[in-house]
């Protein structure tokens, strides 16, 4: 027989699952992604969580028990700053030491004259992607990397050995995150692999925001070459952290292809052909993707439908969430749209109020996974996080 607690997982994974795939589990699964927040609740500073991941890893595991929730994040707070220091990069700002230890990590845009990438080297990413980060990318965005043609040092050396180390302690130590959270609360790990879409990639990464809008103008077919040479291996990396039993979803965490970064006409042509053709084939080999739609994306939402049924889960952050399940949630689940500011600023009786509205407006037949609209840090409330778990418990059953 299996026990209490392996019982427990398997119920909350079926709930997780069922609703993930836009039909109606016994009721409605709680997954909200708490970053900063778990530092604050388990008694840490931000700057703990950030540079040692067992106290994160701790983090997320004790509001797991405590909050009672179905699926977590094994660690939501962003970038461990022991794999970034090992390599010296240069576009992340670190709390504790760049800036004050209860800030949230900060990432450090250049400007455009000094962009990571340049705007004549279009052709050398387009012929090898990988050979350009490797040979040109890579020892502009660390302080220890020796630019090709440059003697090398030990520094330089020693930077790719703490790198891969950190790496492989790193990603290495969630599959026993994964294994804790089942065993200690019956949790379950709500994602598995990572995605971005090529044209964030090159306007987080490359070019920055102003550098890619400037291409859109001067270059586009460039940008376009650009994000078709990039899709392949954003693919691959999707897949290689991906879930082998297809349960839980690859996650897109998508930037700057909405309304104001690009317009309607420009994401249909720019962002969206790529990023289509990688959900696509995510979804012929089994995987869902969820769709973390940070800002408002209503007005691309019709291109957004065109994507095969159930293979996505529509996370809703700024947008009116009962506009989205009037678009696409035939289609897709749904999940958050419970606002950010109410769950920092809010009484506890505004966010059952809140609750209530969006699970009578979108979760009535099922299809829906409750969570704030965005990653939740340090300002979040502990009595409101409460009362949304408490309320959605009791009120979201079927």
């Amino acid at each position: 027989m299996p026990s209490e607690m392996e019982q427990l997982y398997q119920q909350r994974l079926k709930r997780y699952v069922t609703a993930m795939r836009n039909e109606r589990p016994d009721r409605i699964p709680i997954r909200p992604f708490v970053a900063e927040f778990t530092a604050k609740y388990a008694g840490y500073t931000v700057q703990e969580v950030t540079q040692d991941y067992q106290k994160a890893f701790a983090a997320a595991r004790k509001c797991a028990a405590d909050f009672d929730w179905d699926a977590v994040v094994g660690n939501m707070v962003y970038g461990w700053s022991g794999l970034t220091q090992a390599i010296g990069l240069k576009y992340y700002a670190t709390p504790g030491i760049d800036i004050p230890p209860d800030t949230g990590f900060q990432y450090k845009e250049p400007p455009e004259e000094d962009a990571w990438m340049q705007p004549d080297e279009y052709d050398l990413l387009i012929a090898d992607p990988t050979g350009y980060l490797f040979n040109v990318w890579l020892p502009r965005v660390s302080t220890d990397v020796t630019p090709v043609g440059e003697p090398s040092t030990m520094q330089s050396n020693l930077s790719f050995v703490k790198g891969g180390m950190a790496m492989l302690a790193y990603f290495g130590a969630f599959g026993q995150q994964a294994a804790q959270l089942r065993a200690e609360s019956g949790t379950v790990s709500a994602i598995s692999g990572i995605l971005k879409a090529p044209l964030d990639i090159l306007a987080d990464k490359f070019r920055g925001y102003k550098g890619m809008c400037s291409d859109l103008f001067r270059q586009p077919k460039k940008v376009e070459a650009a994000c078709e040479a990039l899709a392949p291996h954003l693919l691959h990396v999707a897949l290689s952290g991906s879930d082998p039993d297809k349960n839980v979803p690859i996650t897109v965490w998508l930037h700057r292809g909405c309304p104001p970064f690009l317009s309607p006409g420009q994401f249909e042509k720019f962002f969206w052909p790529t990023m289509k053709w990688i959900i696509e084939e995510l979804w012929s080999r089994g995987h869902q993707t969820l769709w973390y739609a940070e800002g408002e994306w209503n007005p691309v939402l019709k291109w957004i439908r065109e994507l095969p049924e159930q293979s996505i889960i529509y996370h809703v952050d700024r947008d009116d969430i009962f506009e989205v399940h009037k678009a696409v949630g035939d289609k897709f689940c749904i999940s958050g749209g419970i606002p950010n500011d109410l769950m920092a600023f809010g009484k506890p009786d505004d966010v059952r109020d809140c609750c209530k509205r969006v699970i009578d407006g979108v979760a009535r037949d099922g299809g829906y996974i409750m969570d704030a609209g965005a990653i939740m840090q340090d300002d979040a409330k502990e009595e409101n996080l409460r009362a949304m778990t408490e309320f959605t418990r009791e009120y979201g059953v079927y």
